[in-house]
């Protein structure tokens, strides 16, 4: 019983500098976390407008400035304001288009340091849409 008491007479727990150290650095994680999350949601809502676009009937036929068009209008809804129409180019496949997104956001994170997020999304719309 003694050498027991003697044992947890000796436990130490977490001194207060290595907790500040701690909350920093916990602290910083979730500051880029912030930073992030915005980029990767508009990166998600980018490839699921693109999908939702290749699910359109006779997308494939369509004229590359009329799917542009609707791939804004399904951007509009989602707030995505970092991808612009130099962004979205087309090229012809056997079976209709092949739509490629590819785009950059810049975040400032700390002074002159900067989050730069590349993003590259490509999607094939055929002529069977969603049928294919």
């Amino acid at each position: 019983m003694k050498r027991t008491l003697q044992a947890k007479h000796k436990q130490d727990g977490m001194t207060l500098t290595s907790f500040v150290v701690v909350l920093a650095v916990v602290g910083f994680a979730a500051y880029i976390g912030m930073k992030l999350f915005p980029m990767y949601q508009e990166y998600y809502s980018v490839r699921s407008a693109a999908k939702a676009i290749a699910a359109e009937p006779g997308v494939g036929d369509m004229d590359p400035s009329k799917i542009q068009s609707m791939l804004f209008k399904h951007l509009d809804i989602n707030y995505s304001e970092n991808v612009k129409e130099e962004n979205v180019k087309f090229d012809r496949i056997d079976s209709g288009w092949r739509m490629k997104v590819n785009y950059e956001v810049r975040r400032p994170l700390v002074g002159n340091l900067d989050v730069v997020g590349v993003f590259d999304i490509s999607q094939d719309l055929t002529r069977g849409g969603g049928t294919d």
